[in-house]
Formats: C-alpha cells, sequence, structure tokens
C-alpha cells in the first residue's frame, strides 16, 4: 500500500476551453499521457455535467490504473480544476511516472495559480511524515512548519486543544490551538531569552510570578538564579502542566519538583487582581496575543502588573514577530509605554516559530543595557547550562534592526512619546 499521492488545485486556467466542458477530449489527454509515462490503464469513467444557469457544465472523470488511480474535475465557470494521482510502490517504484504524468496534465490546463501537495502514504519501514503548516500572521500570506512522525497526544482541555508531535528536527514540541509552543530540541531560544536579560539585569531576585508558563521551562530558567526563593506559576490550564510533567522532562528538567516553585491552576488575571505579594520580576508566557490570551497584552492588565511590582521590578513577555505582525508589535509596545517609565525591546530567531521574535522588558527602574561588562560577565557566569544566552549575547539582543528600531519607538502624537526619566530614549538608542 506504500505510495505517491500527489493533488492540484488549479486556478485561472488558460487552456483549451474544451479540455473544461468536453469529456471525450480530456479523456484521451489523460489515457495519452498515462500510457506516455509508463503507467497501466484498467478501467475509466467519464461524466460530463448538463448547462446549469446558462453556465456550461464540467467533467469528472477517473482512469483506474494498475498502479492506483487518477481523478479530474472541471469547473468550467471558475476557469478551476482539481486533479489527484495515486500510485502504489508495491513492486516498484512509480513516484517518478506520477509526477511525471500530474506535470503533464497540469501544463495542458496552463493554470494561472496552481498549489500541489505531496503525500507519502502507507509505509511499512518509516512512519509516515505529517506536514504541520502555520500561519505567521493573521493574512495567511505567509506560512511554515515541520513534519510530524507521530501524533504523541491530541487533547481537548476545558480551554483549549493540546498536541504533542514528535518531530524529526526537535523531538516533542507542544502545539496548542493549532499554535507551536515549545519543543525539546530549541525551547533554550525562548526561555533563556524570556528570563535572563531581566533577572541579570535585577541582580537579584527573589520573588517571580510566572503568568502561563505551564510546561515548566521558564520556571527551570529562573531557578537557576541563586538569589530566587520563591517562584509561583499562575496557569489557566491544569492540563498543559500534567503533559508537561509527563512527557516534556526535556523541557522542564524535573522544576516541578522543586520546593521553590508553586502552581497555581487558574486565571492569572484573577490571581494578579487578588494576589497581597510583589514581586521583582513578571514573566508572561503565554499564547499569542491574537488567542484567549489577549486581554493579558493590553494596557489595563500592563498597570495591573505594575501594583504588584517591587521597586526595581519589570516585566517581561513577547511582543510577536515584527516581520509578519508589525502593528500587533507596535501598539503592545506603546500601550507598555503608557504605564512604565522605561521599555526595553529586544529580539531574537526562535526556530520553532518561523520567524525573528519580538520581546519586552518594561520596568520604571531597571535598565538591561547599563550592565558594565565586568559585572555582566560575572553574573552570567554564575548561572549553570546555558545554552543560548551569555555575556556576549545580552547586549546584541537589544541591538535591534533599523525596522524594528522605527516600529516601536514612540509615534509623532503619541502621548507616550516624551520621554518618562532619564533612560526613556536611551532603551532605543
Amino acid at each position: 500500500m506504500q505510495g505517491l499521492h500527489l493533488t492540484a488545485d488549479l486556478y485561472d486556467c488558460r487552456g483549451a476551453d474544451g479540455l473544461m466542458t468536453d469529456a471525450a477530449a480530456l479523456a484521451e489527454l489523460c489515457r495519452r499521457h498515462t500510457i506516455g509515462v509508463g503507467l497501466t490503464l484498467v478501467d475509466e469513467k467519464w461524466y460530463p455535467f448538463p448547462p446549469y444557469n446558462g453556465q456550461p457544465g464540467g467533467v469528472t472523470g477517473m482512469l483506474l490504473l494498475a498502479e492506483s488511480h487518477l481523478a479530474v474535475h472541471t469547473w468550467p465557470e471558475r476557469r478551476a480544476v482539481t486533479l489527484d494521482v495515486y500510485v502504489c510502490n508495491f513492486t516498484t517504484d512509480n513516484s517518478a511516472k506520477a509526477e511525471a504524468l500530474l506535470r503533464e496534465i497540469v501544463a495542458a490546463f496552463e493554470p494561472g495559480r496552481s498549489e500541489i501537495h505531496r503525500l507519502q502514504r502507507g509505509s511499512e519501514q518509516r512512519p509516515p511524515a505529517e506536514t504541520i503548516l502555520e500561519a505567521l500572521n493573521d493574512e495567511g500570506d505567509a506560512v511554515y512548519g515541520y513534519t510530524s512522525s507521530e501524533r504523541v497526544l491530541s487533547r481537548r482541555s476545558p480551554y483549549q486543544t493540546i498536541e504533542l508531535m514528535r518531530t524529526p528536527r526537535f523531538g516533542l514540541a507542544m502545539r496548542i490551538d493549532g499554535h507551536f509552543m515549545t519543543s525539546e530540541g530549541e525551547e533554550f531560544y525562548y526561555h533563556e531569552c524570556l528570563v535572563h536579560p531581566a533577572a541579570v539585569a535585577h541582580g537579584a531576585p527573589q520573588r517571580v510570578l510566572i503568568i502561563g508558563g505551564g510546561d515548566g521551562g521558564a520556571a527551570e530558567e529562573v531557578l537557576k538564579h541563586r538569589s530566587v526563593e520563591r517562584v509561583v506559576m499562575a496557569e489557566l490550564d491544569g492540563d498543559v502542566v500534567a503533559i508537561a510533567k509527563e512527557h516534556l522532562r526535556a523541557v522542564h528538567r524535573g522544576v516541578f519538583d522543586d520546593p521553590r516553585l508553586e502552581v497555581r491552576i487558574g486565571d492569572g488575571l484573577q490571581f494578579v487582581a487578588e494576589t497581597s505579594e510583589r514581586f521583582d520580576l513578571i514573566l508572561l508566557d503565554l499564547t499569542d496575543p491574537e488567542t484567549p490570551a489577549g486581554s493579558l497584552y493590553q494596557e489595563p492588565f500592563f498597570r495591573s502588573l505594575k501594583r504588584i511590582l517591587n521597586p526595581g521590578g519589570a516585566v517581561v513577555l513577547h511582543t510577536g514577530t515584527p516581520v509578519f505582525e508589525p502593528q500587533q508589535v507596535r501598539r503592545i509596545n506603546a500601550e507598555l509605554r503608557a504605564v512604565f517609565e522605561q521599555v526595553h525591546p529586544f529580539g531574537l530567531y526562535i526556530p520553532l516559530y518561523g520567524a525573528y521574535w519580538g520581546f519586552a522588558i518594561a520596568s520604571d527602574r531597571l535598565q538591561p543595557r547599563a550592565l558594565d561588562a565586568a559585572t555582566l560577565q560575572a553574573r552570567v557566569a554564575a548561572l549553570p547550562n546555558l545554552q543560548y544566552y551569555n555575556a556576549e549575547v545580552h547586549p546584541a539582543l537589544f541591538a535591534l534592526p533599523t525596522y524594528y528600531r522605527k516600529l516601536v519607538q514612540p509615534q509623532e502624537g503619541d502621548a507616550t512619546a516624551a520621554p518618562k526619566g532619564c533612560c526613556a530614549e536611551a532603551a532605543l538608542a
């Protein structure tokens, strides 16, 4: 049963109009190319549809092959065609023949635009790869993806759909509501840079609040700082924590067993509104702003976070990709500036997210770019098992590309454009 399945969707076809409406002509074309590439025709069926509302009818047809089949469907009113070719590779590899057959038929229709997909089916030697694509923006005009050899888990929690995929590139990867969140092989890019730039700049954080972060990766990085006495993880979805504990030890490295970590399952917004605790650092390790977590990326919530910050404390969050979500990145930074005296944007490429990603440290006092080299080196040297972050990377994170710098600078007419304190403009220099 192992074989290659090809599908093609053709649009704006400029080929001979007869192919769209003439079953005999279309059948002859398909027979000729099927035999021409060396596949074996055993039977066929073609059906021309009658005209409808003054429009000519299309054609549906299929060639049955000893190797499997070719199917064609035409929509003349849309100048569109769908094709699929499936060949079995039981005794010999027919993949090249299938590719050649699809190529010849597509060329006959002369499409202005086409979408072609390839699926390997039924391999007993290795699990069939599933291609997982994810959009980089709301418009969906930019996508990226990875292959997965196995769906380890798919669960609908009370709040969201959680999946674990086994990927050849990064090992186990967690997805939430169709978005990649973390993976065994590259989690350190995100977690180290979410935590350490602000924690190192602070120098001696003792109490840290993580809102979200149910995979445990951020908590594990926080507890590398010897000064930390208490970490509260306010995670909405207990299923995320349970799945991470069972499957993602390579991400959290047993942090859930550390007595300094308290996991509070529940609404992070509610926790912030009700707590009397004060924190040195608050990390927003959330799903993206376009998800149900969106209200936690807005000015009212930032004001509530400021209320529970100790003097010299900071809020750290990711803001999305400035390449594909520029308006979102601009808005979040502007709303942070409306609340905090200083906002320090930074960024790095996150492999699992497929793009350069924006972050920000917001504070009234903390200046992550003001550390002298000796202090920075000494503080970083005290942190064990770092894979991305180091003393040289620290300032480089804040060296923004020009397009990103322009994006996060206060806009003319912005109420937050006037400098607050002595370092507001320096943060973007």
